[in-house]
């Protein structure tokens, strides 16, 4: 712990990571309050998937295109325009009382204004801390980001049941500008320039360990949201067991990356960190006592925040500078696709057998996230004895050559 406490002593880093948490945190509010405000305008849950499906898919779409913007605009720039149209859509969204088409369309505008808070500050830190240390900058992230996934949907939760859902969203809105503007005004947004990537958009997707990230984190995320979707629904939507666990098991992976996060990183350890994500999930099988599915996610989450950890570590040190953005940001759509596609697994499965069949979808997307990360062990790099710093852009240099006659 003596390696992090000296990390968040370098100058800039704490305040950074403490804005960005802030700036980041209506994530962990925005799925949850928007169903449930979407459910009490309408009383019809279908209405409030379908909202929510429109705000996931503009996620997706926006994920590695205002990354990519970054690099051609500037951070502040794109950071205060995707901020002030997100919070501009979550007002009409509380307060306006649409029919249910334009609801869509307006979760449709908050998905595609996202601000890319996360490729934005994961670009930063290579600029803040030497090479050696880099690592553990992304473990320390990774690991922290677990408090807004145990804090966040329980301030939901109480405010959108006890006082109510459009007070729930004001929440959120009054998060996203404030911790908004601590993030974009902060000293080391202003100094970090991204590079304009020369290359068309997707083009980064051809480096192996960006889409064998990508496709591991997918698989990961969908493990992950069918198996939060079986404990809420063994337990029932308003059961203080669902969210205990639930809240066991972020901080299993909070512990397991500040233990296990900033560990060398070799070819296997994608595997080998997502074997203990898989074997934590398995255990649900055995039984749905609420002791034992604690133990079981405790165990689980520990493999959770090192293999973030790691993807952040290969992609920045696979790409060069003016390609990190975007590669986070398809990182981060590979993720948005992977927890949808678990969560509809797992309710399919809910609904036409039982909860515990949502812990068997979970089991099979861990495992088979462990198997495709074996079988292509080759396309993740070695940085055991590196540095994960991003590859620095190169141009080409013009030189002029010939004799010349002195006079």
């Amino acid at each position: 712990m003596s390696g992090y406490r000296e990390l968040l002593r370098t100058h800039g880093v704490a305040r950074i990571i403490a804005a960005q948490l802030t700036a980041r945190f209506p994530g962990g509010m925005l799925n949850l309050a928007v169903l449930l405000h979407i459910e009490h305008l309408t009383h019809s849950y279908g209405a409030a998937g379908t909202v929510l499906a429109a705000v996931s898919i503009g996620q997706a779409v926006a994920g590695p295109l205002t990354s990519r913007w970054m690099g051609a605009w500037g951070m502040r720039r794109v950071l205060l325009l995707t901020t002030g149209v997100q919070a501009l859509a979550l007002l009409v969204l509380a307060l306006a009382g649409l029919p249910v088409p334009a609801l869509i369309a307006c979760g449709l505008v908050i998905g595609l204004s996202t601000p890319p808070v996360q490729p934005a500050v994961r670009t930063i830190y290579p600029k803040m801390v030497n090479a050696s240390r880099l690592t553990r900058l992304f473990s320390l992230d990774a690991s922290l980001q677990e408090i807004i996934w145990v804090v966040a949907p329980v301030l939901t939760t109480f405010v959108a049941i006890q006082i109510s859902t459009t007070v729930a969203l004001l929440i959120i809105v009054a998060f996203l500008l404030g911790g908004g503007a601590w993030f974009i005004f902060s000293p080391e947004v202003g100094r970090v320039r991204i590079p304009r990537s020369r290359h068309a958009l997707g083009r980064v997707l051809r480096k192996p360990a960006v889409i064998l990230s990508t496709i591991v984190g997918a698989i990961m995320l969908a493990a992950i949201s069918s198996l939060e979707t079986g404990i809420v629904a063994a337990y029932g939507e308003g059961g203080l067991e669902s969210g205990l666990i639930l809240a066991v098991f972020a901080a299993g992976s909070l512990v397991g990356g500040l233990a296990f996060g900033h560990l060398p990183m070799g070819p296997w350890s994608a595997a080998r960190r997502l074997a203990i994500m898989a074997f934590g999930i398995a255990l649900t099988l055995f039984s749905l006592n609420a002791w034992w599915l604690g133990v079981a996610v405790l165990v689980a989450g520990m493999g959770i925040a090192p293999v973030f950890a790691l993807t952040f570590s290969i992609v920045s040190a696979s790409v060069k500078f003016s390609e990190t953005a975007e590669a986070y940001g398809w990182l981060n759509t590979g993720q948005l696709i992977g927890a949808a596609l678990g969560s509809a697994a797992a309710g399919f499965v809910i609904d036409g057998v039982s909860p515990a069949a949502a812990f068997w979808v979970a089991t099979g997307f861990a495992v088979l996230a462990v198997l495709v990360a074996a079988a292509c062990v080759r396309g993740f790099p070695d940085l055991r004895g590196r540095d994960a710093s991003p590859q620095p852009d190169t141009g080409m240099i013009q030189t002029v050559t010939g004799s010349f006659r002195l006079p």
